[in-house]
């Protein structure tokens, strides 16, 4: 099994990048903060995961304190705020033990001697904090823009038929209240909004299998637009933020596309019985560039590409009249007709690493045959090639266009989460009083363990940048918050 190893020289890296300089905007010690035309004595934040302070693939309570709404809230005290409750879990661990697919968070551990990250037990079943609430805090993990809309999406009889949210079901104020409608319940005078992450994301790391399609724009833009409509509807003012490029996470760009190495006998074997002659059947049909013949080095994985013409006829009739036994033929046809080897254009999921190379449960997967992404090609939902990276890319333009229209038309501050993130991803990074940041998998300081969501110090960099928007726009002087002084990635 691949797994994802930590260097330890790059680990000493991120903790001996620091210098003597200072980002902050101004010296907090001087200032009188004031909210400018704002007035933050009721601060909802409405959102997704990244809203709700989820890292390491859970909601966890020292997730949730560093939040970048906890964040802001507490600079927004400074200036008249008032009191920010967050629906914190019932343990530092999350996840729930009555429902499949929630598991605790990620923790880094060392397997055969190198670090690696893997799930803990969830903390306890799914619990209802509904008496002690309203909370500010409503960020909902996995919600896309609509769900913000929906009735019902805190029912707990939903639940089976997927409809609502545990982690909304947790504090709903009913079973038919909707996000937006238990927010606008509270009079916030000020609001956050940031959603339509999860509109693309779910697509992207479902490898654009169709499991979780796009939201398509017409509904997107329904959405958002209701969304904004509503919270402003009573003359709350707010800040809302773009969706970044989510093909450009930790989750997308840690895997290599050729992470492969083989010994010199499985190079011989399966040039001679594998890959030379289905190379030289795919070039007289005009695509031999699908598949390579492998070396000693580090080779490309085997996908399958469902955008390929379909050449298992052909692969098994070659090969028949080879003299390869009928059933051989027939069975390297199915498996390889629509094959390929990856290039540096497909984006391999980070949970993809944990099945290369192991055996796929497909009844066609016999030796030698039966290597994932070897021998047999990786599944539809273990890749992100170029055309489904376009499209995501695409509707993430089109969704950012939408947000940006509807912050102009509503005059709210607006946040270009993207373009950030996109500074974040470079090799230069992000600067804080002179401590380096990237996006670099676990060692970059900002992104958690599960490769999508930040760590406290991540979600501080993006606080930021909303400290920023919203005093541009409404002329107050919220201090930014100290990103050093958070947390990052956890090391046992």
């Amino acid at each position: 099994m691949k797994r994802i190893l930590i260097s330890t020289i790059a680990v000493s890296a991120l903790f001996f990048n620091i210098s003597c300089d200072t980002d902050f905007d101004q010296d907090v010690n001087d200032v009188v903060v004031t909210s400018g035309e704002a007035d933050f004595s009721k601060y909802v934040a409405l959102g997704n995961s990244l809203t709700s302070g989820y890292r390491d693939n859970a909601l966890y309570i020292d997730g949730q304190n560093e939040s970048y709404p906890a964040m802001l809230a507490q600079q927004m005290q400074l200036a008249g705020g008032g009191a920010f409750k967050q629906p914190l879990m019932p343990n530092n661990t999350g996840g729930f033990t009555n429902l499949p697919g929630f598991p605790g968070k990620y923790v880094l551990s060392v397997v055969n001697g190198a670090l690696s990250p893997g799930p803990t037990a969830p903390g306890a079943a799914l619990d209802n904090i509904t008496p002690a609430g309203p909370y500010q805090n409503m960020g909902i993990p996995g919600a896309k823009s609509f769900h913000l809309l929906a009735p019902g999406y805190g029912s707990q009889a939903g639940l089976a038929n997927g409809t609502a949210n545990p982690y909304f079901v947790r504090f709903a104020s009913s079973a038919t209240t909707s996000v937006v409608a238990d927010a606008m319940a509270q009079a916030p005078t000020f609001f956050s909004l940031w959603i339509g992450n999860n509109d693309v994301l779910g697509y992207a790391t479902s490898g654009g299998d169709g499991s979780n399609p796009i939201t398509s724009e017409a509904m997107f833009t329904q959405a958002y637009n209701g969304l904004v409509a509503t919270l402003t509807s009573n003359g709350a003012k707010g800040v809302v933020a773009n969706i970044p490029n989510v093909t450009a996470i930790p989750f997308f760009t840690t895997v290599p596309y050729n992470p492969v190495p083989l010994d010199a006998a499985s190079v011989t074997t399966l040039n001679q019985q594998v890959f030379g002659p289905l190379k030289q059947i795919l070039t007289a049909y005009g695509q031999g560039s699908r598949l390579n013949l492998v070396t000693a080095t580090q080779n490309p994985l085997l996908l399958k590409d469902e955008s390929l013409a379909d050449l298992s006829a052909q692969i098994t009739g070659a090969l028949a009249a080879a003299g390869v036994p009928a059933q051989q033929a027939g069975l390297m046809g199915l498996i390889y007709g629509q094959a390929r080897h990856a290039t540096s254009a497909d984006l391999i999921p980070l949970t993809t690493s944990s099945v290369i190379g192991t055996a796929p449960t497909s009844p066609y997967a016999v030796a030698p045959f039966n290597k994932y992404g070897v021998t047999f090609p990786l599944d539809d939902k273990h890749v992100l090639t170029v055309t489904e990276k376009t499209e995501v890319l695409t509707a993430t333009d089109s969704f950012n266009a939408v947000i940006k229209a509807a912050a102009t038309a509503k005059g709210l501050a607006f946040v270009d989460a993207n373009a950030k993130m996109m500074e974040l991803s470079k090799s230069s990074g992000l600067q804080f009083d002179g401590v380096k940041y990237t996006a670099t998998f676990v060692t970059g300081g900002t992104f958690s363990l599960d490769g999508v969501h930040l760590t406290g110090r991540g979600y501080a960099l993006i606080g930021n940048e909303f400290i920023r928007a919203i005093n541009q726009k409404y002329k107050s002087n919220l201090p930014m918050v100290n990103v050093n002084s958070y947390s990052g990635v956890t090391f046992p």
